[in-house]
């Protein structure tokens, strides 16, 4: 209880409390209900976490306990970006653990940054994106010598695939205003 009260729980990381969640499980959700919590776990992708109990009109309101957080354009975008990297991993049935580099992560992102930023200023913002990212808990650094990152499956729960559709387009949209070619057709 307390390790899902912290944060996701994950299969990998948190071996003895995703088993002590595994057997006490519907103890767990009738624990957590009391608080207006909902467990959700995903055994297939080895993640559970906690979320606020949807509104419900019969119920009483409850005081919410998982705060919301607003994230920026940036960290929203790069949060789709992974949600997609993954989704291309998956289809592709390769390793189930995605890794990206460092440098892979700032290629993708430096599409949808604004042109004419000095190339260090530019490095140091997406630097700044992946901390939040990775404070959110949907990156993990791993221990190679070359800064590479795993994405947790964790991003699929909050990046659904209908959302991701919608978002592609958008994404093209962005790309082209943004785009040199754009500039001088204006």
């Amino acid at each position: 209880m307390t390790q899902l009260m912290k944060g996701v729980v994950y299969r990998d990381t948190h071996t003895a409390a995703w088993h002590h969640l595994s057997v006490l499980q519907p103890h767990v959700r009738d624990h957590v209900a009391v608080l207006g919590l909902v467990v959700v776990v995903d055994e297939s992708e080895g993640y559970a976490y906690l979320k606020s109990r949807p509104e419900d009109p019969d119920l009483p309101p409850v005081p919410r306990l998982v705060p919301r957080r607003s994230l920026s354009f940036h960290v929203s975008l790069l949060l789709a970006l992974l949600r997609r990297k993954l989704a291309e991993a998956d289809a592709s049935g390769s390793d189930p653990r995605l890794v990206l580099s460092r440098r892979q992560i700032i290629d993708m992102l430096t599409v949808f940054m604004p042109s004419g930023t000095d190339d260090a200023r530019l490095v140091d913002q997406i630097d700044a994106h992946l901390t939040k990212v990775i404070e959110l808990g949907f990156l993990r650094r791993t221990k190679d010598k070359e800064p590479s990152f795993e994405v947790r499956r964790i991003v699929k729960a909050f990046v659904d695939a209908q959302w991701l559709a919608d978002f592609d387009a958008r994404l093209s949209e962005y790309a082209a205003e943004l785009s040199p070619d754009a500039e001088g057709a204006a």
